[in-house]
Parts: C-alpha cells; sequence; structure tokens
C-alpha cells in the first residue's frame, strides 16, 4: 500500500466527519474533522486535557489532523498492510470506535487471538480469508459487526441513524475501491427498519386486537391479566397519542 491509500481513505473519512460541532449528547464534546478536545489535548501533551481551550479544536488545520489519523489510527490498524477497500473499512472502524476495538473485531471475524493489536497473525489470516472468499465478503462482515456495536450504545437513540447511514456509504465506498462494484448496491432496508416507525401504532393496534379478542371470548397469550376495557382503551391511547405527538412535532 501507498501514501496515496491513506489520502483517499482520509479524503473519504473527513467527509463523513465535517467540521467543527459541540453536540451536548456526543461523549466527545468539542470535535472539529473528527478530532476530539480530548485526542487533540493528549496529542499535543496537554494534561489534563480540559486545559485546551475548545478553540484550540475550533482552529484546527488540516496538517495537524492528517498527522493524528495517521499515528492514532491508521498506522494503529496497519493500513499501509490491508488491501484496498479493507483498509478503509477498517481506519473508519477505528477512528470512530477506537483502533482496538476495530482490530479485535476483525480478530474475531477471523477467529485468530483477540488482543486489538493488529501482528503478522491477523495480517495473515486477512490474506488467507481474502483468498478465500475475496475482499467484499471480509468488508462486509466487518461493517456488520461495526453495526452491531453501535447499536448496543446508549446514544444510538440520538446518532444512530447518521451512524447506520455512515456505516453503508463507507462499505460501499471499500467495495468498490477493492473491485467489488457489483455488490454496492443500495442496501435492501430489513422489515425492522420498515416497521421502526410504526412500532407505537402496532403495539397499539395489538392491545386493540386483544380486547376485542377478550370480548368474543379468545385467550390472547402475553394479554392475560389485562381487562377487556382496560386493552381497548390503552389500546386506543397509544394511536391517539402517537397521532398527536406526530402532529406536534410536526408543527414544531
Amino acid at each position: 500500500m501507498t501514501t496515496a491509500n491513506l489520502n483517499r481513505c482520509l479524503a473519504e473519512i473527513l467527509r463523513h466527519e465535517g467540521g467543527y460541532a459541540d453536540h451536548p449528547s456526543d461523549p466527545g464534546g468539542a470535535t472539529n474533522m473528527g478530532i476530539t478536545r480530548k485526542t487533540l489535548a493528549r496529542w499535543r501533551k496537554i494534561n489534563p486535557w480540559w486545559e485546551l481551550p475548545k478553540a484550540e479544536v475550533k482552529a484546527l488545520k488540516q496538517g495537524e489532523v492528517t498527522a493524528i489519523y495517521t499515528a492514532l489510527y491508521w498506522d494503529r490498524v496497519a493500513g499501509n498492510l490491508l488491501p484496498d477497500g479493507v483498509d478503509l473499512a477498517l481506519f473508519d472502524f477505528a477512528v470512530n470506535s477506537g483502533p482496538a476495538r476495530a482490530v479485535k473485531s476483525v480478530q474475531r471475524e477471523l477467529k485468530v487471538r483477540v488482543d486489538g493489536a493488529m501482528g503478522p497473525i491477523t495480517l495473515g489470516a486477512i490474506r488467507a480469508r481474502i483468498a478465500e472468499t475475496g475482499s467484499g465478503g471480509l468488508i462486509q462482515a466487518l461493517c456488520a459487526r461495526r453495526l452491531s456495536f453501535l447499536m448496543r450504545l446508549s446514544t444510538f437513540t440520538v446518532f444512530g441513524r447518521g451512524w447506520q447511514r455512515r456505516v453503508a456509504e463507507i462499505e460501499r465506498a471499500a467495495l468498490v475501491l477493492a473491485g467489488n462494484p457489483a455488490i454496492t448496491s443500495k442496501p435492501r432496508r430489513n422489515l425492522m427498519d420498515i416497521l421502526s416507525g410504526y412500532r407505537t401504532y402496532i403495539i397499539g393496534a395489538l392491545m386493540l386486537l386483544a380486547g376485542i379478542g377478550q370480548a368474543l371470548g379468545v385467550d390472547i397469550p402475553g394479554f392475560d391479566g389485562h381487562s377487556t376495557g382496560q386493552l381497548i382503551m390503552e389500546g386506543f391511547a397509544i394511536v391517539f397519542l402517537r397521532k398527536g405527538l406526530k402532529s406536534d412535532i410536526g408543527n414544531a
């Protein structure tokens, strides 16, 4: 691999990271081009990290950003030794969730010792997997593991939609780099994705059906202990509360 690979992968990552932000729900706090205040402070050897003013994060320049990404993320996943496409998938995973976690994920996928260090055994296992199944399968498996980890985070309710979009776009870009354009079509929405916006309606409808069933003498498993009237009233309440909330949000 060459410096061109680093520049190409970094350009893709920075496209997702954007500029300065300081979201109150983001545990990273003040961030610029993906570099958090804490990361910048440690890079500059400022201790404690909160002694670094947020203004320094806002004033970050591209040259220092590239140096940080190279030393703390790209080199930690041995980006220069990774095949095209795999380098981007693992690099971006490392940027978002830490290099050790990214490497451990690929090690679990390859069933080698899980220590978070990209050594010769892990690199050899990557080459063997690609020789057997191609880069595309490994990229997709790694992105699936990454998304699975993100979905378990408490902040997924806040940032989940953006994370899902980023992982999907990184996966497609990585597959193109790996020479697998045929499997880079827009990912299909699974059933849970389709139903996610209607979960409240579904719950309300089920309660209404259970109440009506009980009124007709049919016992519905999972709803025993609830009276017919209670189920019907709560079902209506849930449905109309959802409708009211959507109207309020739409008018906000």
